[in-house]
């Protein structure tokens, strides 16, 4: 059996009001929060799930460590953009939902575009373009031919 994709993405939240408050205005796109405890942000391609960390700490099993406030996990997620000028209109709206900048946009040594943002509750979030890319009718990306 072959995994075909990726359809869920969940973070693990301090707290999920102002979680779900954040990824609202960052997105654009009303949850749903349907579930009590859990919110779904429904995006093409793959949907963004907000949880509490405690619980899905608890859910994965016994020895599970939380990371301490503040300390990088060690992977980032990521938005390709179709533009340099719409890294800095995404920037502008992640900061104005207050998130915390931590490198500002600009050129790359891969030839590309981008910077980086946390959430609330550190969890960073890369945006860039990259000449290299280009996306299908559906938005989904891909490598220029």
């Amino acid at each position: 059996m072959k995994v075909p994709r990726m359809t869920v993405v969940t973070l693990g939240v301090s707290d999920l009001a102002r979680s779900t408050a954040f990824y609202r205005e960052i997105f654009s796109v009303a949850p749903n929060t349907g579930n009590e405890g859990v919110t779904f942000f429904p995006l093409p391609g793959v949907w963004l799930s907000l949880y509490p960390v405690e619980k899905l700490a608890e859910d994965i099993g016994e020895g599970i460590k939380l990371p301490a406030p503040g300390t990088f996990r060690g992977f980032t997620l990521a938005y390709n953009a179709r533009s340099k000028s719409e890294i800095a209109q995404i920037f502008a709206r992640a900061a104005g939902a207050g998130a915390r900048i931590a490198k500002v946009p600009q050129d790359t040594f891969w030839g590309g575009h981008g910077g980086y943002f946390s959430d609330p509750d550190g969890h960073f979030w890369e945006v860039a373009w990259g000449p290299m890319f280009d996306f299908t009718e559906q938005g989904d990306l891909r490598f220029k031919a």
